[in-house]
């Protein structure tokens, strides 16, 4: 199948060597398009054998595969163009700004036959993975808390700084926690009510923003989902702390590398550390996404993440969202 790339700015360049990387299973990159005052495309053609494209039109005449790497206010129109001339879609999350944009992008692939994929990282980082995978298989009983974390520095893009105009990105509840409302709901299962407090809720011109957002699930457990743009330039931190009946499961990327487990019952000469999955540790999380996604293509199979679980991670997004401008909480009475 031929890929084509659209955007040149951190996904362009994050997904561009991953495409790359996937030749051997039958990906083929061919084309890119970027707004061409940014070097980086040029760059990027070069360095991967791409061609440069500067109408979408053409771009789509050529490939199989649409790979959108722009800004979220995009993704609904280049998305339902991409459908409509028979491409399947891979789209940065989140996958719109509103629900109302996301259903129209679903409901124009589900139409045209093609399939839509809605890039939710955070599912193939090896130690989430594993964590959902010991989840699963029941060790740690019913899953009680989920805590986590997501905490960097403000995006500090030298010209078209679209992240921090919350008409384009949504804002950083929207653009950068939304990776934590997929996986929380992906361990957890539904969410039925959301509550958020950040700083710039109260402090519009405050220099960076920190927000504390508690999910109720159906199943009676309780998330607390950190979030901020407050570091330094270059730091970025996640943790996962989940808590079931029978167990702890602990990560942070301060201290581990692997994921620990803390069993109730476990035997004393049993290890504590459930190690990374091995294929995992040979390369980054970006390339297991695509692979995913792409095998799921070829196959005609399932991927570990659909649109519809953008589409209900962006729901709880909007929620949290709602909740910072009304001081309440909100419920969802139902997923999308």
């Amino acid at each position: 199948m031929k890929i084509g790339i659209v955007g040149a700015g951190s996904m362009g360049r994050v997904h561009a060597p991953a495409w790359d990387s996937l030749k051997s299973i039958g990906a083929e990159p061919v084309g890119i398009m970027a707004n061409r005052t940014d070097s980086t495309v040029n760059e990027l053609a070069t360095q991967y054998g791409l061609r440069v494209y500067d109408r979408y039109e053409d771009l789509l005449a050529d490939i199989d595969v649409v790979d959108l790497c722009v800004p979220t206010d995009l993704h609904a129109a280049m998305t339902i163009q991409a459908a409509n001339a028979g491409k399947h879609i891979i789209c940065e999350k989140p996958i719109a700004l509103s629900i109302a944009d996301g259903q129209a992008m679903i409901q124009a692939c589900n139409s045209a036959g093609v399939r839509l994929f809605i890039a939710m990282v955070l599912r193939f980082v090896p130690q989430y993975r594993v964590a959902q995978q010991v989840i699963s298989s029941g060790q740690v009983g019913d899953v009680c808390v989920i805590r986590l974390t997501r905490a960097a520095y403000q995006p500090r893009k030298a010209t078209d700084n679209w992240f921090m105009d919350e008409q384009r990105s949504g804002g950083m509840v929207v653009d950068l926690m939304i990776h934590d409302f997929d996986y929380a709901r992906w361990i957890g299962g539904n969410v039925t009510r959301v509550f958020a407090k950040s700083v710039r809720a109260t402090r519009p011109n405050a220099p960076g923003d920190y927000a504390l957002v508690t999910l109720r699930f159906a199943s009676g457990a309780i998330g607390h989902i950190e979030g901020g743009w407050a570091y330094p330039a270059g730091i970025f931190r996640t943790a996962v702390d989940i808590a079931g009946k029978d167990g702890v499961l602990e990560w942070s990327s301060d201290t581990a590398d692997n994921l620990h487990t803390h069993l109730v019952n476990a035997p004393a000469q049993v290890a504590a550390d459930v190690g990374l999955p091995a294929e995992s540790a040979a390369e980054t999380p970006f390339v297991t996404e695509l692979r995913d996604f792409y095998q799921a293509l070829v196959g005609n199979q399932p991927s570990m993440v659909t649109a519809q679980d953008g589409l209900a991670a962006l729901q709880i997004a909007l929620a949290a969202r709602e909740s910072l401008q009304t001081g309440r909480s909100v419920t969802i009475n139902q997923e999308i």
